[in-house]
């Protein structure tokens, strides 16, 4: 049984020290030597001289004001603490310190040089650091459609199955990784697009950072992969072509014994199908993360669209102090709940500067005035003969008394004269002002589909000026001369 990860660990640094350099209160300032020294070491292999070291840990101290001394290292008798001492000899300080954690070396010479060298196991975790903090732009390259393309090919599948099996299961850990750095960057892109304070930075980041790295680029490999239409395919020939064939079996265990000898035939069966299991338990994973990264990208695109709408409501010559006093707000009220007793906070004024009222208070919203329910008088259950008949005439008048095409074509119906009879508008039947109302539902209704008549007026005819326009008088009224013709 191999020893645990923690085991073999510490057996390597020998010093829980090594950690501990990135884990306390000065971990900003040593990240930045450890950068700068390991970076200096990797261009000089035979060493760094020691003055050099010291001459780059303080010009990084320079820039970290803010570095205390460690607590586990008091000054000696009749010096002083690290912060008050000059650059050099607080560089020489922070030097000594990370050389007893044992990221630095300094092996005895037969020369009496001091040269320094950086551990290679703080090399490895400094990459991983930087590797941490600018982390490459997501991509999704072709290994898992390629593990679905190895699987469907029969003549490879059946000459080298072990191979294959191998293949596709580096391919799909391969293709996994570049999944969930898909999702990490997308949930790197959210956080910045809710801290972004300016529409164009938000602008920024939707049209160059997110449509370089993920829109148009390893999110859209992914749409064209096709991976939901294709993986199903692909597990259910790991299980139908390879575990349940045992043919197939025989051989891949014939060939892992070949490669490692010591093994025993079931060991090496067992191993043939942990391998198998393992590649159809990771091809059935990749769906699930794939949807994650489909929902990850649908709330980048809703907090955007929201983030954008925000900003350009606080962003202003007067946006930004209304923005602070709602934020002050907050800060004041963050932690306490509605459903608990507490006391608002004295707020800050609020102050309006050069506020005008053009419409006076007359602009202002009045709620529009409450009154009192009155009772309703009830109304009787039975309607007698004479209210029947009131409401039947009420309801005759306002048909014969509304301007609708039907009383347009009824007037027309009424007037002598077959289908294409042209009537001037002075011989029209108007005989007192209470006929008004029919030639106002004639005009009305002339250019309507449902009219059964047609109207040409003289002046569009004959291109006449207003001022010589002929006027017919009527009972009431005078309407500039027109023509109606019956269709």
């Amino acid at each position: 049984m191999s020893d645990l990860l923690s085991t073999s660990l510490y057996r390597e640094v020998r010093d829980p020290a090594f950690f501990r350099v990135l884990a306390g209160k000065n971990a900003p300032t040593y990240v930045d030597v450890l950068d700068a020294l390991d970076r200096e070491c990797g261009e000089q292999p035979d060493g760094l001289d020691r003055s050099d070291a010291i001459e780059i840990i303080a010009e990084v101290l320079a820039r970290h004001p803010e570095f205390q001394p460690e607590e586990d290292e008091p000054a000696a008798e009749g010096e002083q603490a690290p912060v008050s001492l000059p650059p050099r000899e607080a560089a020489r300080r922070v030097l000594d310190h990370l050389a007893r954690c044992r990221w630095l070396e300094e092996p005895p010479r037969k020369d009496w040089k001091r040269r320094l060298y950086f551990d290679a196991h703080g090399s490895t975790l400094i990459a991983a650091l930087r590797q941490i903090a600018h982390p490459e732009a997501a991509v999704f390259t072709d290994k898992l459609t390629a593990v679905c393309a190895a699987l469907a090919n029969e003549p490879e599948l059946i000459e080298r199955p072990l191979q294959t099996v191998d293949v596709c299961l580096s391919n799909t850990r391969q293709g996994l990784g570049e999944l969930r750095t898909m999702q990490k960057s997308v949930q790197r892109l959210t956080r910045r697009q809710l801290e972004e304070d300016t529409l164009k930075g938000n602008l920024a980041l939707v049209f160059e950072d997110y449509a370089e790295q993920i829109a148009h680029g390893a999110y859209a490999e992914l749409i064209r992969a096709r991976l939901p239409a294709r993986l199903p395919e692909a597990v259910r020939r790991i299980s139908d072509r390879l575990q349940d064939d045992s043919s197939v079996i025989a051989e891949m265990q014939t060939e892992l014994l070949r490669r490692e000898p010591t093994l025993s035939a079931e060991t090496a069966r067992a191993r043939v199908r942990q391998r198998l299991d393992d590649l159809a338990h990771l091809l059935e994973l990749v769906q699930p993360m794939a949807d994650e990264i489909d929902r990850r990208t649908a709330d980048f695109t809703r907090r955007s669209l929201s983030r954008f709408r925000y900003l350009q409501d606080v962003t202003g010559e007067r946006r930004g102090e209304i923005r602070n006093f709602f934020q002050t707000v907050n800060g004041m009220l963050s932690g306490k709940r509605l459903s608990s007793a507490w006391e608002v906070p004295a707020l800050p004024a609020l102050r309006l500067p050069e506020t005008r009222m053009p419409a006076g208070l007359d602009s202002l919203y009045a709620p529009p005035t409450r009154r009192t329910t009155a009772e309703q008088a009830a109304l009787d259950d039975e309607v007698s003969d004479a209210e029947r008949d009131e409401g039947l005439r009420g309801m005759a008048r306002a048909l014969r008394d509304s301007l609708s095409v039907r009383r347009a074509n009824e007037f027309v119906k009424r007037i002598p004269g077959e289908k294409g009879a042209r009537i001037s508008s002075a011989d029209l039947p108007v005989a007192s002002e209470a006929d008004l109302t029919e030639l106002i539902a004639l005009l009305l209704h002339a250019e309507s589909n449902e009219a059964s008549y047609k109207i040409e007026s003289t002046r569009a005819k004959t291109r006449e000026h207003a001022g010589d326009i002929s006027l017919d008088a009527l009972p009431g009224a005078r309407v500039e001369h027109f023509d109606l013709i019956k269709k």
